[in-house]
């Protein structure tokens, strides 16, 4: 029986943390439960900020991909426990969510969903609008240092108050931080070492660096680590200043996370830069230019959609001179520029950063949590959300997919524990 049917004190609920699945969570438990009383509690003079840089300040909202089967096919780790989970709210909701709440939403070619403002504020003032007209608390600057579970309450210790705030349930969303892990593992839960996912790669190859800001797309990229077995995706790619970049290999950095952090980020890099064409297709097509352009320089045409300077970079590396005529080109010469097209290998040296996002691969195991209503299954009356725990995804918007599907559900089970 609710604790309105017996004129009780409201619910005391906590939340801790202040991003997307904070919010959520705390937007779902007001809306379950109107008279339970919510404090966010953030550690940052600001709430929501990954939102605020998501998709380069854009606010990557979501994936357009209602199919929960494929849906978790982009998830390196959770996506067996999200399939239910996504079953209950998923982008198609997310997406309702928004737009029931005035934010125009549009989906770009790739399937990434973001606010027609292109602007991230829009989402972080609709959350933060919608959070305290339900009567949700919200204090920045507020530190938990402490957790303690005494007699059936929560006893949170904060930088701000010397005396504990009680909560009767409580939310863990704390994101990435290691406070937060230190948290979940004094209440008793196990912790997956944390680990970098999203990440770009470094190549030490100075003839390589002189053509950043080129892509390609889409070519093919296999990743081997050691002993590991190979990583391979297609899409597009980045060559940086540093290495390479681009969807194709933030993808392979996040597949292949732990064994590349557990290798010091040393591995190799395959790429097939035209992975529609052939081998033998190729080899024809350079012998096709030899017949067809004998006295045309081969450094001034590139029989493929390439760019010219990814072109020369090729010609560099077979050694073949800038003042090269067709005619002149030998059979070594012409396997050796077809195989470099076909699979160029490059040593991987270490990693970058992805801009100002960094998506972790580890956290609260997820063993120790009841997907169907976001439970600890350590602590009664403690719920969990968000990169807290063991989940992450591929670039695209599938990571704050996950934070407003988790924190949802915790916020519903939260407000009917009132």
């Amino acid at each position: 029986m609710s604790s309105a049917v017996l004129g009780q004190r409201p619910d005391r609920i906590i939340i801790v943390g202040g991003g997307a699945a904070a919010f959520f969570g705390a937007i779902a438990c007001a809306t379950a439960n109107p008279r339970a009383q919510i404090t966010l509690l953030e550690a940052a003079p600001r709430v929501l900020g990954k939102v605020r840089i998501s998709g380069g300040g854009r606010c990557n909202v979501t994936h357009h991909c209602f199919d929960p089967a494929l849906l978790v096919q982009h998830y390196p780790r959770g996506g067996k426990e999200l399939r239910g989970a996504f079953n209950r709210f998923q982008p198609r909701d997310t997406m309702q969510w928004f737009q029931e709440r005035g934010v125009a939403l549009k989906t770009e070619a790739d399937g990434r969903v973001f606010p027609v403002s292109d602007d991230s504020s829009t989402i972080i003032n609709c959350l933060v609008a919608e959070a305290k007209a339900l009567g949700v608390r919200i204090r920045t600057q507020a530190a938990v240092k402490r957790i303690a579970n005494v007699a059936g309450e929560f006893q949170v210790m904060t930088s701000q108050t010397p005396e504990p705030l009680v909560a009767d349930r409580l939310l863990l969303a704390t994101g990435s931080s290691p406070q937060g892990y230190r948290l979940a593992a004094q209440l008793g839960h196990t912790i997956v070492p944390p680990v970098p996912s999203l990440f770009t790669f470094q190549v030490a190859d100075p003839r390589l660096h002189e053509r950043a800001g080129l892509s390609v797309h889409p070519v093919r990229a296999t990743l081997k680590v050691a002993d590991q077995p190979p990583l391979t995706q297609e899409g597009a790619l980045l060559i940086t200043h540093w290495g390479f970049s681009g969807p194709v290999v933030l993808k392979l950095s996040a597949w292949g996370a732990r064994s590349l952090a557990s290798h010091h980020y040393q591995a190799t890099l395959t790429i097939n830069w035209l992975p529609l064409v052939s081998y033998d297709n190729l080899r024809s097509r350079l012998e096709a230019c030899r017949v067809r352009l004998p006295k045309r320089a081969i450094a001034s045409h590139c029989p493929f959609d390439l760019p010219r300077r990814l072109w020369s970079y090729w010609l560099e590396l077979v050694g073949i001179p800038v003042d090269q005529t067709w005619a002149h080109l030998t059979k070594k010469s012409s396997q050796q520029l077809a195989l470099l097209l076909h699979r160029s290998e490059f040593a991987i040296v270490g990693k970058g950063v992805f801009k100002e996002e960094f998506v972790t691969c580890g956290g609260v195991d997820l063993k120790d949590v009841d997907f169907k209503t976001m439970a600890s299954r350590r602590c009664p009356g403690l719920f969990l959300a968000g990169e807290l725990l063991d989940i992450d995804g591929v670039t695209g918007g599938f990571n704050l997919q996950s934070a407003w599907t988790t924190g949802w559900i915790a916020g519903q089970s939260l407000g009917r524990n009132g």
